[in-house]
């Protein structure tokens, strides 16, 4: 009884937030395009570089504390009164060393506008400290449906509100009042909703205790946030903003469908794999079906998104843009890794203690470091490729080292993920052969053909070929309905 009450806050909890993760990623990427015909690329270039030093002052104020607690049997008030202090504290001294530098940023970049803009946008690191316990919580609960509906609201009023600011001129400043307010309006709502009061005192031993697997998370998150983000600091300063802002604006709508999903599966499955981590034939079959849907849903959008990407940019952000767009079919093809390889990190967080994660890591950007070494000096569409490359290694990384927690073998996991991509790959020549036929059509009714026809051809060969991830989906999706 357990265990299917277990399996169906799993089930619940991924359909809730694959919902909400859709429905914002259709906000974002609308949003996405109606600002980007308003502003210049340079602007989206400046924004990149800001991403940059935000993603890794996140990973700081976090410092893995928040997955410790998921992990945790039953965190006490006095740890959660302690993570709670830990963030606020780390969060406003890392604004004000940021708010420093950025003058001298602004001086290396040329760009005058790091400086204006930092002490604004750098306001999301004191925010997002006040709500990091109640996402805890709510997690640990499985309460992913008022997760959903929180983020969702905060995308979609940041959203509408950056575009309104976009078409009055505002230019850069509507891209920070949507990431401020999407923030702000998360963490009122769950101070709203959930009211937490303890009269536990802040300690620096519950944080001592928890340091050791906490540390090793953040050193890892730390390097991953520094190497997912510091091509683009070389980019902005060896070519120029507006050759960034064409590559961060492919990489951002690239990550859109990628990121959507495995937040939406890494969200649910995280709590739930710590939950049966010591169950080895359980861990085996939730890791590989996992897989399987992953793979099913991933690998037709990616190569779908390469095979449509000229019309695709031509009609919804005009020929401006259009230099993005080899940058976006290559990195398209690092979406059919990351997915993966994440589900796999999950499985070492649930199972090991943290070193191993630790290890694998300086290893992964050991490669990486050759690889941005190699292809940052010759030009951009090197450095994709480069980072397409090294999803695949890190896909390969981790799959293999989660081998050692799993009942499985690598063959299985290629029988999970294989098939998938073999009709994906059937889709995506097809739709090769068929789009020069197309070509007399308006752009418009080329690019819903392409989809519609990708659509059919995909779908229909998973049916024909009683592919079990279809299956499963339209299973899953049955018992969803069913229970309501």
């Amino acid at each position: 009884m357990a265990e299917q009450k277990l399996e169906h806050k799993v089930a619940s909890g991924v359909a809730w937030s694959f919902s909400e993760k859709l429905l914002t990623m259709i906000i974002q990427m609308v949003v996405s395009i109606v600002v980007a015909r308003q502003l210049m690329p340079s602007d989206f270039g400046i924004m990149a570089i800001m991403t940059f030093f935000t993603s890794v002052a996140l990973a700081i104020v976090d410092s893995g504390f928040s997955q410790t607690l998921i992990r945790k049997a039953e965190p006490s008030e006095e740890e959660y009164r302690s993570v709670f202090g830990f963030n606020v504290v780390v969060s406003l001294v890392l604004y004000v060393i940021l708010v420093a530098i950025a003058k001298p940023l602004a001086t290396l970049y040329e760009s005058p506008a790091i400086a204006d803009i930092a002490p604004v946008l750098f306001l999301v690191l004191p925010i997002n400290s006040l709500c990091v316990v109640q996402t805890v919580m709510y997690t640990r609960e499985f309460r992913f449906a008022l997760l959903s509906k929180i983020v969702f609201i905060s995308s979609l009023v940041s959203g509408v509100v950056a575009v309104v600011m976009a078409f009055m001129g505002f230019g850069i400043w509507s891209l920070v009042a949507q990431r401020l307010l999407q923030m702000g309006i998360k963490a009122a709502a769950f101070w709203l909703l959930r009211r937490w009061r303890t009269t536990a005192r802040f300690s620096l031993e519950a944080l001592r205790t928890m340091a050791p697997f906490s540390l090793r998370l953040l050193a890892t998150d730390l390097i991953a946030s520094i190497y997912n983000n510091v091509a683009q600091l070389f980019i902005g300063k060896m070519h120029t903003t507006a050759t960034l802002g064409y590559y961060s604006q492919a990489q951002k709508l690239k990550d859109l469908p990628v990121t959507s999903t495995v937040q939406a599966v890494q969200g649910v499955t995280y709590p739930a794999l710590s939950k049966i981590a010591d169950d080895r034939e359980k861990l085996r079959d939730g890791y590989l079906r996992i897989q399987r849907l992953l793979s099913f849903i991933i690998f037709p959008a990616m190569l779908g998104f390469v095979a449509i990407a000229d019309d695709m940019f031509l009609l919804l952000l005009g020929e401006r843009w259009m230099p993005t767009v080899p940058y976006f079919k290559i990195l398209s093809l690092s979406g059919l890794f990351y997915p993966l390889a994440v589900v796999s990190y999950n499985v070492l967080k649930a199972r090991s203690d943290g070193r191993v994660i630790l290890r694998l890591e300086i290893v992964k950007r050991m490669v990486m470091t050759a690889v941005l070494a190699l292809t940052i000096p010759l030009s951009v569409e090197a450095v994709a490729w480069g980072m397409t490359a090294m999803a695949a290694v890190e896909f390969l990384l981790n799959s293999a080292t989660a081998l050692r927690y799993l009942s499985t073998t690598a063959r299985s996991i290629l029988r999970a993920v294989v098939p998938s991509l073999l009709l994906a790959l059937i889709m995506f020549a097809i739709l090769l052969i068929v789009t020069p036929y197309l070509a007399s059509l308006h752009v418009a009714w080329r690019l819903i053909l392409e989809i519609f026809i990708g659509g059919v051809i995909y779908l229909l060969s998973a049916w024909l070929y009683r592919v079990k991830a279809l299956r499963e989906g339209l299973m899953l999706l049955r018992e969803l309905v069913n229970r309501g």
